[in-house]
C-alpha cells in the first residue's frame, strides 16, 4: 500500500487568532480517514504526527458510497452505505477495518404501503450515525427519499424507526422525490445527545430540523428563526432546507447549522436559530454544505462556502476555494486559504465531506468534487493535499483507532 507524505503548504498562511485556552488532549493516537466517493471508498491510515498516510483501497470499486463510518465504541467496526446500478442500495459491515465485508441481511427499506396508497422505495442510504455509547450495537440511518431507520444488531438488519416515514404530516413536509437536492431529497444530520440516548435530532432537505426527547416516540420541529427562499412562506416546514446540523462536542446545548439560506446557531433550551453567517464577506456569502465544530471550544466552527448565486453553480466562489473559521460563535469570520489553489479551482465540498479530529491542535480534512483530499494539521492555517485523482468525494470522516 502506498504511503503519501504530506508536503507543507507553499503559501504563507494568514495569521490566525488563537482558540480559547483548553486542556491539552491525550497523546495522539493513530487516525484513519474514511473517504466515500462516487466510485468506491478509500481508507487513509495516518501516523501519530499526521504527516504520512498509508492508502488502503479501493473498497467497493464502482459502487456509489455515500457514507463510511467507524464505530467509536469499538474502534474497528466499519459501516458503508453503498449502491450499485444492478444491486440497488445496501449497507456493508466490516469488523476488521475493511479486510472483509458482509452485506446487511436487511438493509433500510420502507414498509409496504397499504392497498391503494402509493409506496416509496429507498434510492440510497445517505447518512449513518452510531448510537449512544450505552447502546452498543445501535446505529441510525437516513435515506433518500427521506426515511429514518435504526439497527440494533450492529448494522446487520434495519427497520423503520419511530413512525415518521409514514406519518401524514411528515410525508407532507418531505415533499416529492423531485423536491430537495439535485440528486434527491435526503434525511441527514442524525444526532444523538451524548448525555441522553433518548434525545435525538435529524434534518431533512427539504423538510426542516426535528427533535425528540423521548427516544423517537414524538418529535417537535426546530425551524424558528430560519429563513427560506424568497417568495416562500417560512411557516411551512416543507420549504426549510437545512444542509448540515452539528452539535458541539464540548457543549451539547449548542448547535450550528449550514442552511440553504445561511449559517445559524442555536443555544438550548431556546428554540430560536440565530443567523451568524451575516458577518461573512458579502462577495463570498454564507451558503455552503459542510460544517465542522471544535471538539473543545463551542465558539469555534469551520465552514466551506460555495457559490450561492441565483443559478447555484455549486462551485467555489470565483474559483477561489477557502475555509472560513469563527472563534467567537459567529460574530466574526476569517478566511483560511494558505496552500489552497490561488485561481481556477471550481470544485466544492459536499455536506459530509469535511471533518475534524480531536487532536491539539485540531486537524481538519475535506474532500472535493474533483477528487482531491486535503488536510490541515493546524486548524486551517495551512493546507496540504493528501490525495488527488480520486472519484468525486461524497463524504470524509476521521476516527481514532484503539
Amino acid at each position: 500500500m502506498a504511503r503519501i507524505p504530506v508536503q507543507p503548504a507553499a503559501r504563507k498562511p494568514a495569521s490566525t487568532s488563537a482558540a480559547k485556552p483548553a486542556s491539552r488532549s491525550q497523546p495522539p493516537r493513530r487516525l484513519v480517514l474514511l473517504a466515500a466517493t462516487r466510485k468506491g471508498a478509500w481508507l487513509f491510515h495516518g501516523d501519530a504526527k499526521r504527516k504520512t498516510w498509508r492508502v488502503d483501497g479501493p473498497h467497493f470499486l464502482g459502487h456509489i458510497v455515500s457514507h463510511l463510518r467507524l464505530d467509536p465504541r469499538d474502534g474497528r467496526t466499519l459501516l458503508a452505505a453503498a449502491k450499485t446500478g444492478h444491486l440497488g442500495p445496501t449497507v456493508f459491515r466490516s469488523t476488521n477495518l475493511g479486510r472483509s465485508w458482509k452485506e446487511a441481511a436487511q438493509p433500510p427499506a420502507f414498509a409496504k404501503a397499504p392497498a391503494g396508497v402509493a409506496g416509496r422505495a429507498v434510492d440510497h442510504t445517505f447518512w449513518l450515525t452510531p448510537g449512544h455509547a450505552s447502546e452498543r450495537d445501535t446505529w441510525y440511518a437516513g435515506t433518500s427519499p427521506q426515511g429514518l431507520f435504526r439497527s440494533e444488531d450492529g448494522g446487520a438488519t434495519w427497520a423503520p424507526f419511530s413512525g415518521i416515514n409514514d406519518d401524514p404530516q411528515y410525508r407532507e413536509w418531505m415533499g416529492t422525490v423531485q423536491d430537495g437536492t439535485p440528486d434527491g431529497p435526503k434525511l441527514h444530520s442524525i444526532i444523538v445527545d451524548p448525555r441522553d440516548p433518548a434525545h435525538l435530532y435529524f434534518a431533512m432537505s427539504g423538510g426542516g430540523v426535528h427533535e425528540s426527547t423521548d427516544g423517537g416516540r414524538s418529535w417537535a420541529t426546530l425551524v424558528k428563526g430560519l429563513e427560506v427562499v424568497e417568495g416562500f412562506d417560512p411557516s411551512v416546514v416543507t420549504f426549510h432546507d437545512p444542509h448540515c446540523v452539528r452539535l458541539c462536542p464540548s457543549n451539547p446545548d449548542r448547535l450550528y447549522q449550514q442552511n440553504h439560506c445561511g449559517i445559524y446557531r442555536l443555544d438550548r433550551p431556546g428554540d430560536q436559530w440565530v443567523r451568524v453567517g451575516r458577518k461573512m464577506p458579502k462577495r463570498v456569502g454564507d451558503v455552503g454544505f459542510p460544517l465542522v465544530l471544535h471538539p473543545r471550544d463551542d465558539d469555534t466552527a469551520w465552514v466551506f462556502p460555495m457559490d450561492g448565486t441565483t443559478v447555484w453553480p455549486r462551485t467555489s466562489p470565483q474559483g477561489l476555494p477557502a475555509a472560513y473559521v469563527t472563534r467567537n460563535g459567529g460574530k466574526t469570520w476569517q478566511r483560511l486559504d494558505a496552500g489552497l489553489p490561488e485561481s481556477q479551482a471550481w470544485w466544492t465540498v459536499k455536506r459530509q465531506a469535511m471533518t475534524g479530529d480531536a487532536q491539539d491542535p485540531v486537524g481538519l480534512y475535506f474532500g472535493t468534487t474533483s477528487g482531491e483530499l486535503w488536510m490541515s494539521r493546524d486548524e486551517g492555517a495551512r493546507w496540504s493535499c493528501i490525495a488527488r485523482h480520486l472519484p468525486e468525494i461524497y463524504a470524509v470522516e476521521v476516527a481514532e483507532l484503539v
